[in-house]
């Protein structure tokens, strides 16, 4: 009897931890979103829910009609065909509807747009640059004794190099860190060809040019590691240049930040 009321409390406290665990990684046969940790993000899935609302009316009446057509208009059924060849009125109704709903759908689309492309009053600015095959990254805020900019590559660990628990092709040697809670401004760049910096967590998908400097924005609001990949085919190695970010708090990303100024 013991033994199975602690088992019981086994299970609850793993069924009660879980809820706790966030998906900020792809995994097997997965079909729908990581869970969000920007409000970009958010907004990405509350639109995709809100849009899926019009897509399923829009699937149920178009199918039910079709049916309908396919039953009553059946040639055993109608052995005189209809000479109706047009109707103004449901010509016109058929017409406006997807309109209305067009303009419905716009709306909420527009603002999420606007939100996606504004930058306020960074406190940090990183920049990331595409490599074949790999990521670097400059913290240009941030100068050490010598002047020098936090600068560092970020490689893809090799399969028989990872430890047990980490991700295969996802896991970097080193990762981008930031605080949380905190705008942060992303420059991104190429030295070489189109590469894309993408964080599906984060709502984040910058291509970089070679030449170019594109930019977006981070606010994120709770600690966790994040996984990404490069989003445009950059050659050989595309599938084999990870991005790994790694948010925390600010104390701790005070604390990286010297070490980095001190190495």
């Amino acid at each position: 009897m013991l033994n199975k009321l602690k088992f019981n409390s086994f299970l609850f406290l793993m069924v009660v931890s879980s809820s706790f665990v966030f998906n900020d990684a792809p995994e097997n046969w997965q079909l729908g979103f990581q869970d969000p940790a920007t409000p970009i993000m958010e907004g990405i899935i509350n639109l995709h829910h809100d849009l899926m609302y019009f897509i399923c009316v829009i699937f149920i009446f178009v199918s039910w009609m079709l049916v309908r057509t396919l039953w009553h208009f059946e040639s055993t059924q109608n052995n005189t065909p209809s000479s109706l060849v047009h109707g103004t009125l449901i010509e016109i109704i058929w017409t406006v509807t997807p309109a209305c709903i067009l303009l419905i759908i716009a709306i909420p689309s527009f603002s999420l747009l606007y939100a996606m492309d504004e930058i306020i009053s960074p406190a940090i600015t990183i920049k990331t640059l595409g490599h074949q095959w790999y990521w670097s990254y400059e913290y240009s805020d941030y100068l050490n004794s010598e002047g020098e900019s936090i600068m560092y590559d970020s490689y893809m660990i090799p399969e028989e190099d990872l430890n047990i628990g980490q991700l295969r092709l996802l896991e970097v040697d080193s990762r981008m860190v930031v605080p949380i809670n905190t705008h942060i401004r992303v420059i991104v760049s190429a030295a070489d060809v189109l590469h894309s910096w993408a964080i599906p967590s984060l709502g984040v998908k910058c291509d970089a040019v070679p030449g170019r400097l594109n930019q977006t924005s981070l606010f994120i609001k709770r600690e966790g590691i994040y996984y990404g990949q490069c989003s445009e085919i950059c050659g050989i190695n595309h599938g084999f240049m990870p991005i790994v970010v790694e948010a925390v708090n600010l104390p701790n990303y005070v604390s990286w930040i010297s070490n980095k100024l001190n190495e």
